[in-house]
Parts: C-alpha cells; structure tokens; sequence
C-alpha cells in the first residue's frame, strides 16, 4: 500500500507509537508489530471514507467487507482495492496466529468490529454528500464508532496471554462501555482540537457544530467549554470502569491497556499545543536508527 500515492506520505512511527504506548511490557515486541497492522488499517479507512472517496465507491466499499471478498469489486479505483486486499490479508493472517496460538478463532470478532467501522463510516459520509447536519447526539453516536478504536481494542484483546471465554467475548463483542469512553474520549478529543485550530464551513463532520447549530445562542467559547467537559464526565466513567467496582467481567490487563490508550489521546490530538508529540517522534526515531545501525 505504501506505493499508492495517496498513502505514501502517511507515518507508521505514529501508528507504532499507539501500540508502544498500549504494550508497555517489553516482552510483548511482537504484539505492538501486530497492533500496528490494524491501527494504520484504521487511518487509511478513514481517509478513503472523509476524503477520497464518493458516495457511491463508498457503498460498494463497505459491501465488499461485508461479503469479506473482492467480488463485485471491479469499478472501484485501484486505491480502495489495495485497502480492501490489505484488510483481507492482515485480518485473516492476525486471525490466523491467533488460532495457532490459543485454539480459538476471532475472525468473526474482527470482522464485526470492522463493519461497525465502516457502517459508522458510512453514515458520516451520506451526512457530508447531503450536507444536513445530524443531531449532536445522533453525530456523536456514529462518530464515536468511526472512530475505529473499538478496531484497535478488539485486536488487542486476542494478543493478551489469556483464556478466552464464551462470557469475555460475548461481553466485547457487545461493545462495552469500556472501549465506548476511550472512543468517545478521542472523538471529542479530536473535535475539539479541530474547532479550535479553524472555522470550517459546511458539514466538517464536527460534534460542536452540530451543538452550536441546536443551540444558536451558545458561543464558540461555550460550545468548547461544554465539550471539555463531556471529556471530563467520561473520564470520570472510564476511571470508574478500569478501577472501581463499576469495572466489566474483563481481563484487567485489557482494561489496563485501555486505560492507556485514553491516556494517549491528550498527546496525539493536541499535538499543535504540546511539543511532548514531536519530541517523542524524534526520541522514536534516534532509538530505531541506533538499532539499525548496530544490525
């Protein structure tokens, strides 16, 4: 995918940094390889879904991951075939280790959380083509789904050294309130930094102007200030959840690690007012060249 112009320029030292930042213990190497796969799967998609493609490339898109074949696939652009060939591949092979690994295939899990995605994805661009602003409930509802972080938490759940049940997996698959408060953490997260660095016009796909448009006596600054804290209210839950006896019949080391992927939200989307981002990426990057000159 890295020869298509449109994802050539896009960079996996971000995606890793995630997965680095989530599996803190050093002996899960293979595991933050393997999280990189999906999370960069996850940026992609959403660039073809809020950028480059129309409507109608976008109903047959999500039709294919459905049927989960290229069949039928043949009017889509080249560009949207390689992703779709890359999802095939990466999910199955993922689902595949998996198996080997603990008797038990997940593809079915994944599958469905990519269709949550893409069905998210979906609806958010049918409100753009048509230009009518959702309800911010109604926005924030899908939009947090879009997120695809739900994605990236599912595959992170297989990688942990654990028995998988019936019961945990009936509870993940039911997107539970754990990965719906890191999802709706990043969504607004990412709103808010978007409002704040410009004043777009038209549908930009934005909780605060749908928020603004129902209350049209509510200033920008208002709007701002009750979006921070909505991302308060949910971090007060997501706490609850991953430390006090609100917490889901999950493994606390999935909880942990969600828990750290909320943690990394303040630092990937308010990059533009925290220097920490670009220092990192540099500090990334002298530990990889270091490493590869000692291979």
């Amino acid at each position: 995918m890295s020869k298509e112009p449109k994802f050539a320029g896009y960079e996996a030292l971000k995606w890793y940094l995630w997965s680095m930042a989530c599996f803190t213990d050093p002996s899960f190497s293979d595991q933050r390889l393997e999280l990189s796969k999906p999370i960069s799967l996850v940026y992609v998609i959403d660039d073809i879904y809020d950028v480059y493609g129309t409507l109608d490339q976008l109903v047959l898109f999500t039709d294919a991951v459905k049927r989960w074949e290229l069949n039928g696939t043949e009017y889509l652009p080249k560009f949207m075939k390689s992703c779709l060939s890359a999802l095939y591949e990466t999910t199955n092979a993922f689902a595949e280790k998996i198996y080997k690994k603990h008797g038990f295939n997940p593809i079915n899990a994944l599958k469905k959380s990519w269709m949550q995605l893409l069905n998210a994805s979906l609806e958010g661009a049918r409100w753009s083509d048509s230009g009518e602003l959702p309800k911010a409930k109604d926005y924030l509802k899908h939009a947090t789904v879009s997120t695809g972080v739900h994605v990236v938490l599912v595959h992170s759940f297989f990688l942990f050294h654990q028995n998988i049940t019936k019961e945990t997996l009936a509870i993940l698959e039911d997107f539970p309130d754990i990965i719906y408060s890191v999802a709706k953490i990043l969504r607004l997260c990412d709103d808010l930094e978007g409002h704040k660095k410009k004043n777009q016009s038209g549908f930009d796909g934005s909780y605060l102007e749908c928020y603004m448009r129902e209350h049209q006596d509510v200033s920008a600054e208002d709007a701002e200030r009750h979006v921070e804290e909505l991302i308060s209210m949910e971090w007060k839950l997501l706490n609850r959840l991953v430390l006090g006896t609100d917490q889901q019949q999950l493994p606390s080391s999935f909880t942990r690690f969600c828990l750290n992927a909320a943690r990394m939200v303040p630092l990937m989307y308010h990059y533009r007012t925290n220097p920490s981002l670009s220092n990192l990426h540099q500090h990334v990057k002298s530990i990889a060249n270091v490493g590869v000159a000692h291979m």
